[in-house]
């Protein structure tokens, strides 16, 4: 039987009034799914009990959940799901839940189960940075949900923006994402040569451009040919994927880029690369961004969405105009031939990442938020 996959928790409560679950619709290794679990984990020592419930899938990030999270896998299978809903609203009720923090698109079952449970708390988290682009029958559907919203949390103040001129509530608040790296996995080798290593960190969506990047790494390789790069982040092997396989074998570029799809050993990957690379055409406040950062690579970024908050161009990184071959080329070529400047970018960056993004002070102004 299809039945859902629970696990309740209850603990000796710090605040006995304060109960919280995080809802995302998967647990492949994406942005907003890892800052769902980085939640459910970090607020155990903030709140009185913590639960991570995924709608839709299991996947990789289901083995870096705190055991003390209680769980719950509702096997949705469609958008208006009555029994995934039920099973969802009973769990609440057995575990005396007060907020629904929901991540991304699984907003519209939360307010499907918070018209059941009126005084459920639901806190809606936007990591998309693209969703200033959305449609108009998507913006009308998030239009009527954040009237039930409790509060609404975004990653960039682009997004910021367009939720108060769109949206109908008036509590909007961006909130930073903070770094969290897996210190136990050793899994993925990378390929390639030791200390020649480009890393992108980023799944493979139309939004993150990287037809861009591998296009210009190839005009890069008749000069460093024993550089390679390094494509990690989830593959849906549809047609977007398709099209990058084939730019690789068009370009004759088999032996120097290699697509990895989602891994469970990010700082593991991290710590085999030199320069990270994000190339994207939108973004909020990119998790990748900050965990080059955290692992100190040299990093390169486009600039959108918060990334040049994160960087500073020439001081603690590199950054770039979206779609400007020749500037990535150039910022990929300073790194390859000068490894101070690697070395003292990356310092800085490290140095930024750890006193602004810390993990205490982002939950702490959550749980502000949440009361």
């Amino acid at each position: 039987m299809n039945k859902p996959l629970e696990k309740d928790i209850d603990k000796n409560p710090v605040s006995p009034e304060m109960r919280v679950l995080q809802l995302i619709d998967s647990l492949e290794a994406g942005g907003a799914e890892r800052v769902a679990v980085s939640y459910a984990n970090g607020l155990l020592n903030h709140v009185g009990a913590s639960y991570l419930c995924t709608t839709r899938k299991e996947g990789l990030l289901k083995e870096n959940l705190s055991k003390d999270v209680g769980y719950l896998f509702l096997k949705k299978t469609k958008t208006l799901d009555l029994k995934a809903i039920n099973v969802l609203s009973r769990f609440l009720k057995r575990n005396k839940i007060s907020t629904i923090h929901a991540h991304g698109s699984s907003f519209f079952i939360a307010v499907m189960t918070k018209i059941l449970n009126p005084k459920i708390k639901l806190i809606w988290h936007d990591h998309y940075g693209n969703r200033v682009n959305s449609g108009f029958l998507h913006t009308v559907v998030l239009q009527i949900c954040s009237l039930f919203f409790s509060s609404i949390l975004v990653v960039s103040a682009d997004l910021e923006q367009w939720a108060k001129k769109r949206l109908w509530n008036n509590s909007i608040t961006y909130i930073q994402n903070y770094p969290q790296l897996d210190t136990t996995k050793k899994v993925t080798v990378l390929k390639g040569v030791a200390q020649k290593r480009i890393i992108c960190l980023a799944n493979l969506r139309e939004d993150k451009n990287h037809p861009f990047l591998i296009e210009a790494f190839s005009q890069l390789l008749k000069f460093y040919p024993d550089w390679t790069l390094h494509l990690v982040g989830q593959n849906h092997n549809d047609q977007y994927a398709i099209n990058l396989k084939n730019l690789i074998g068009d370009l004759k570029l088999g032996n120097n880029v290699f697509m990895y799809g989602s891994c469970p050993d990010i700082l593991n990957i991290l710590s085999q690369a030199q320069i990270g690379i994000l190339s994207s055409k939108s973004e909020g406040l990119p998790l990748a961004l900050l965990e080059y950062g955290l692992q100190g690579l040299a990093t390169i970024t486009t600039d959108v969405g918060q990334c040049s908050k994160v960087i500073t161009n020439h001081v603690n990184g590199i950054v770039i105009e979206s779609n400007d071959k020749d500037a990535l080329c150039d910022a990929i070529k300073l790194y390859i031939e000068n490894k101070d400047v690697r070395a003292s970018y990356s310092q800085h960056l490290r140095n930024h990442i750890l006193q602004v993004y810390s993990e205490t002070s982002t939950l702490n102004h959550v749980v502000t938020i949440y009361n």
